[in-house]
């Protein structure tokens, strides 16, 4: 679990203890009860604003698209912490005039100021849940990207590879065109070479015949010549 999402459960289950503490305090009469619930209030309400920060911070290190998606959530736990301020400063303000109506007598005003304040933890309670469910929804949105980066990132290796394969398949290839072309540089040499000789050959042996004949020529042309002379 990264450090972003550890700082959402506990930003979740702070706002949900917040308002719980809200929520009794709308219901409390005692004076103790309630100073002893607005000091939890207090201390809480800076830590979550302490959270947001946190993840804030968090949040500028990640890449543009994930950077997107957790600022509209942030956006969404801002406000929600700032209508929670609003409405603890609206409980600490209305509550004790309810009460004081009591002590005079006003229990009808009492008993509809608790209706009220019943109705606004019901919406605080509705209000809870649905930044849940967007959280949630978030995080699931978050987590599909993640997926969908590591796909990516996989498909982009698996290119890389293939590409580097391509790329030595076309090297090897031109390797052995140049040996084909190598080769056949040396067979029409030596073609050329074997049609010199045979040139040659057939040159002496043209030779060879016409030294024979002009020999036997010499040899027997003077005895004819003789015995034409003696008849």
């Amino acid at each position: 679990m990264s450090l972003l999402e550890q700082y959402e459960q506990q930003y979740a289950a702070l706002i949900a203890e917040i308002t719980a503490h809200i929520g009794r305090l709308q219901q409390q009469s005692s004076s103790s009860d309630r100073h002893e619930l607005c000091s939890k209030i207090d201390g809480s309400l800076p830590e979550a604003q302490e959270l947001l920060e946190q993840m804030g911070l968090e949040v500028r290190e990640l890449n543009p698209a994930q950077r997107s998606s957790f600022n509209s959530k942030l956006q969404v736990a801002q406000a929600e912490l700032r209508r929670l301020q609003a409405e603890y400063k609206q409980t600490k303000d209305k509550q004790p005039n309810a009460f004081t109506t009591l002590d005079l007598g006003g229990a009808s005003d009492y008993y509809e100021d608790v209706s009220i304040n019943n109705d606004q933890r019901q919406r605080l309670l509705d209000n809870s849940e649905r930044i849940e469910r967007t959280g949630n929804r978030l995080t699931e949105g978050y987590r599909v990207a993640l997926e969908t980066e590591a796909l990516g990132a996989q498909v982009l290796n698996d290119l890389h590879h293939q590409r580097e394969t391509l790329q030595g398949a076309r090297a090897r290839l031109r390797e052995t065109n140049a040996d084909i072309g190598r080769a056949s540089r040396t067979l029409n040499t030596m073609v050329l070479r074997a049609l010199r000789e045979k040139v040659v050959l057939y040159g002496v042996g043209v030779c060879f015949v016409v030294a024979v004949g002009v020999s036997l020529y010499l040899t027997f042309a003077p005895s004819s010549t003789s015995a034409a002379a003696s008849s």
